[in-house]
């Protein structure tokens, strides 16, 4: 989304570089800017540019915004330096909305007069902290320093508990005592700041972890001797599923099912979908439905439960004997699956018959074709995203060709199982130079 660009506010010349600082001043706001050309501040701008202010103390001036009422009121304050014996750049406000003009993002502290009055409101009456509140409110990423008079601890130790970093007695301010504030308080800010995201990743990482064993399958293979591994990467940044599903599960009759899917588009909508078709597969799988016959059903699923009437899915399902020696194929618009057997270059199944997405055709038919396996064989089972990647810097893709490639020498090195789909994936992401647009699932079955 386009980012809102502030005009261009007048600099005063000890901001900019172009004097130095007064050695002496009458109170702090001496060295303010004019308030009326500085334009408001945007939440989406605060977003972009939150990142840029981990950069350590000394790299850059500081800069800090007062607030109060009577600029003449300060004490006398001879020169204000960081710790690298900088002059530290002041803006003065008299009021929250002068205030809000200022709080641009070189802003790395705030000096805020406890005395201020705080906007009007009725539930404000009682509380002699609002001001504070409304400046914790305006400015949640900034360093906040609360001044007040002095015996009244109380007060400052208060302020503190709501949210700012430290208090100062205004009688027993000097220049020395608050470069050292300023400093540690936008220390302390940040430190604060890395604390709450790293728990919020923790949170974030444990509410995934639960989402996945809701959302993502666990095989159903109990009793059966052949192995399953499997590889999901959703597409979208911080998304836990995306567009593509799959599924493997185990009939009384000794019957292996596996199915791998991919609902067009890559929002939370074709994630939910997906889940959907998963799920009522499973069901079906298990109540007995197969081939034509369940993929019909399933299109019917999706018809109702779809959002957009040009959304579809693509489907692969595999039936496996219980010998384990064949099994039946059924495409829907999917790529076909990949067989490696061993002293034999891997290939993929056959695709004649390729029956059209779930969603298209009303009454469309999907041909389930026989296919022999062998006594030892893996077999690979993926959605697009796997083959649609980009190879280097060019147009050209990696393919179904170029996948088969790649697959076989993997094999040649000994991979197989998780370890293969790993490579495959992460051999997939880097030759596209980083990350893939697409979802990607990969299913893996062997029998050895």
């Amino acid at each position: 989304m386009p980012v809102p660009v502030p005009r261009q506010r007048a600099i005063p010349a000890v901001e900019s570089g172009q004097a130095q600082a007064a050695p002496a001043v009458r109170g702090l706001s001496g060295a303010s800017g004019d308030p009326g050309t500085e334009a408001p501040r945007k939440e989406a701008h605060k977003e972009e540019k939150a990142a840029k202010t981990t950069s350590t103390l000394t790299d850059t001036n500081l800069t800090l915004l007062l607030i109060e009422d009577d600029p003449g009121g300060s004490p006398i304050v001879p020169e204000l330096l960081d710790q690298a014996g900088k002059p530290i750049r002041i803006r003065t406000a008299r009021n929250l909305t002068e205030a809000e003009r200022l709080l641009t993002d070189d802003v790395h502290c705030i000096l805020l007069d406890l005395a201020l009055p705080a906007p009007g409101r009725a539930d404000d009456s009682d509380d002699e902290l609002s001001v504070l509140r409304h400046v914790l409110e305006l400015a949640p990423r900034h360093a906040v320093l609360a001044l007040t008079a002095s015996g009244d601890a109380e007060r400052g130790a208060e302020a503190v508990r709501v949210g700012a970093q430290d208090y100062l007695f205004r009688d027993e301010l000097d220049g020395r005592l608050l470069s050292r504030a300023i400093r540690y308080a936008v220390e302390r800010k940040r430190s604060d700041t890395a604390e709450r995201r790293l728990a919020e990743g923790r949170l974030r990482a444990q509410e995934n972890r639960r989402l996945e064993r809701g959302l993502l399958p666990t095989p159903l293979l109990h009793g059966s001797s052949l192995r399953f591994a499997a590889r999901y990467r959703p597409g979208r940044s911080r998304a836990l599923l995306g567009g593509d599903f799959y599924d493997v599960v185990r009939t009384p009759d000794g019957t292996v099912h596996a199915m791998i899917g991919d609902v067009c588009g890559h929002g939370p909508d074709e994630a939910a979908l997906g889940v959907e078709l998963r799920i009522a597969w499973r069901a079906l799988t298990l109540a007995g439905l197969c081939g034509d016959e369940l993929l019909n059903t399933l299109q019917q699923v999706l018809e109702h439960e779809r959002s957009d009437d040009e959304i579809f899915a693509t489907l692969c399902t595999v039936d496996i004997a219980p010998d384990g020696r064949r099994g039946g194929l059924c495409l829907a618009g999917h790529p076909a699956p990949l067989v490696a057997r061993p002293g034999r270059a891997p290939r993929l199944l056959p695709y004649d018959n390729n029956g059209p997405a779930l969603g298209l055709l009303p009454g469309a038919r999907w041909p389930r074709m026989q296919v022999e396996l062998g006594r030892e064989w893996s077999l690979m089972l993926y959605t697009d995203g796997l083959i649609e990647g980009h190879i280097g810097e060019g147009r050209e893709r990696l393919g179904q060709d170029g996948m088969v490639e790649m697959i076989s020498r993997q094999l040649s090195e000994g991979l197989r199982g998780e370890a293969l789909l790993r490579a495959a994936v992460s051999e997939v992401r880097d030759l596209n130079g980083g990350e893939l647009t697409d979802d990607v699932a990969v299913l893996l079955l062997e029998r050895a």
